[in-house]
Formats: structure tokens, C-alpha cells, sequence
């Protein structure tokens, strides 16, 4: 299976809207995409996690492929939104990691609900 960088997802994901999606939708639409999208994750959770039940057995027993393409079609949109927005989502994604281990540090070693 092919291996992808997140700086080369976001290039492969830029030159599959160029070849194949003809051109973005505009910022806002993939906003609305993208709030779209999590909702199907969530909706999957819910069932899968949660106490909601399945509305068809046919939908049980493919649940765990269709959260994987749920949570993969997030990524695409939230790719879309970054390329269009000049977000390089690696840098981003390291900053936030060493934002959150400076804060974070110490909060949660001493929190007994995850004890």
C-alpha cells in the first residue's frame, strides 16, 4: 500500500482536483462538505460506540469500512480547504503538537478519570 506524507496527501489530493475535479468548489462549499462529512463520522460512531442502533443489519456489518471512508473523506475535504487556503497542514499539525505538549505538560498526569 502506498504510503503518503501529509504534504504529499495534499499534493495528490491537489492534482486529483486539477485532473479529475476539474477545479474546487469555492471555501465556503467545502466548509459545508467538510461539516457534512464529520456528521457521517459521527453518525457512524454513535452506532458503532454509542447506543444508537443500526438501522439494517447490512449496515452493521459494513460499518467499520464505512467509518474508514467517512474519516478518510474528512481528510480529503479538510486537504481541499487547506490547499485552497494556503495552509500547509504538516507544519501545521507539528506546531499544534508542541503548542499542546508545552500546555499540556502536566495537565493530564494528574487526572483520575484517565487513571
Amino acid at each position: 500500500m502506498e504510503q503518503l506524507s501529509i504534504k504529499g496527501a495534499q499534493k495528490k489530493v491537489d492534482q486529483w482536483i486539477k485532473d479529475i475535479g476539474i477545479r474546487y468548489f469555492n471555501e465556503l462549499t467545502n466548509t459545508a462538505i467538510l461539516s457534512e462529512e464529520v456528521g457521517e463520522v459521527a453518525s457512524l460512531m454513535a452506532r458503532i460506540y454509542g447506543e444508537q442502533s443500526f438501522k439494517t443489519k447490512a449496515q452493521e456489518a459494513s460499518a467499520k469500512e464505512d467509518l474508514a471512508g467517512e474519516m478518510a473523506d474528512v481528510l480529503f475535504v479538510l486537504m481541499c480547504l487547506a490547499n485552497q487556503t494556503g495552509v500547509d497542514l504538516n507544519a501545521a499539525l507539528l506546531k499544534s503538537l508542541d503548542k499542546k505538549s508545552k500546555r499540556d505538560k502536566e495537565r493530564h498526569a494528574g487526572n483520575e478519570k484517565l487513571s
